[in-house]
């Protein structure tokens, strides 16, 4: 990554605040361009710190980037559901496109490499899907995924195989 003064680092449980923060300025800035207003409305509905808080007491590592003022320009995560790793990706909008995604992403497969994933898998929404396809995830399929609020959101299922992950065992 390129950006003098950004480090990254792994989130711990006193940064859910700023996670939720961040969280809400990607959805309320990157997503009216891809979803109606409504559904950016219940996309970011009850994102409070205790969503990332029990998000990480039951095992999903977070990892966070912050500029030269210790602001969390954006984050990355990877969770295990059953027998499926999965990563989310969320970016300021006034940090998109600067590579900061990118280094967070790859932190993120690494630790799905380390925890034994041969894949990973996504519910990508309509503003990550290039995004995913440039880190070589492939679409599986289109639909909903279900938001807290129990409205569907359209989406793009997509999955990467992670080669080097089965020629490590």
């Amino acid at each position: 990554m390129s950006n003098p003064g950004v480090h990254i680092r792994r989130a711990t449980p006193s940064d859910a605040e700023a996670i939720a923060r961040t969280h809400l300025d990607s959805i309320e800035t990157i997503g009216p361009h891809f979803y109606p207003a409504e559904i950016v409305r219940e996309w970011s509905s009850g994102l409070t710190p205790d969503v990332y808080r029990r998000a990480m007491e039951q095992g999903e590592v977070f990892f966070i980037a912050l500029d030269q003022h210790d602001t969390v320009l954006g984050f990355a995560t990877h969770r295990v559901d059953g027998h499926h790793h999965g990563t989310a990706v969320y970016i300021r909008g006034s940090a998109a496109r600067r590579g900061v995604g990118s280094a967070l992403y790859r932190l993120a497969e690494a630790a799905a490499v380390r925890a034994g994933a041969e894949a990973i898998v996504v519910d990508a929404s309509l503003a990550a899907v290039e995004f995913y396809k440039a880190h070589g995830f492939e679409e599986t399929g289109r639909g909903d995924h279900r938001l807290r609020s129990g409205r569907l959101m359209p989406c793009v299922f997509m999955r990467k195989a992670l080669r080097h992950a089965a020629t490590s065992r």
